[in-house]
């Protein structure tokens, strides 16, 4: 149980800025140099951001690596005991559950807006790379059915 924990933790906190801001990397310096994906997806902002977040003025990327850890060993439980297809659940789990606390519950606790003004499509993208990222990290330690 430790040892799922500490691994979902470590592939979470990799996944983050390997998989998920490499997606954004990617949207970024080629989504935005193609119009149709411009406007189905919206302008993507520059990966690897360092501004500090609030209430603790943490790097956002490290941010994001650390709540992606903890996402991480949710995820990680999951596929140690209910052993889906890995990847495709691992996919579908950042891609669903990420973006629906991203877009619902962390806004309503700031006090923004639903979506606080984000374009979903992105999110699901970037979301489900993580946890691809995740999968992938996780296949041979924990001997998952890819």
């Amino acid at each position: 149980m430790i040892r799922t924990i500490l691994l979902g933790f470590i592939a979470g906190c990799v996944a983050a800025p390997v998989f998920q801001q490499g997606t954004v990397f990617l949207l970024h310096h080629v989504g935005n140099d193609l119009p149709a994906l411009a406007a189905a997806l919206g302008r993507a902002a520059p990966p690897f951001s360092m501004a500090p977040t609030r209430p603790l003025g943490v790097p956002a990327l490290l941010s994001q690596s650390f709540w992606g850890g903890g996402w991480g060993v949710v995820l990680a439980l999951i596929l140690a005991r209910l052993r889906p297809p890995a990847i495709l659940f691992a996919t579908l789990f950042g891609a669903l559950a990420l973006t629906a606390v991203d877009a619902s519950l962390l806004p309503w606790l700031r006090g923004l807006p639903l979506w606080s003004g984000q374009i979903p499509w992105r999110e699901l993208i970037t979301n489900g790379a993580w946890g691809f990222g995740v999968a992938l990290l996780l296949l041979r330690p924990l001997r998952l059915e890819p």
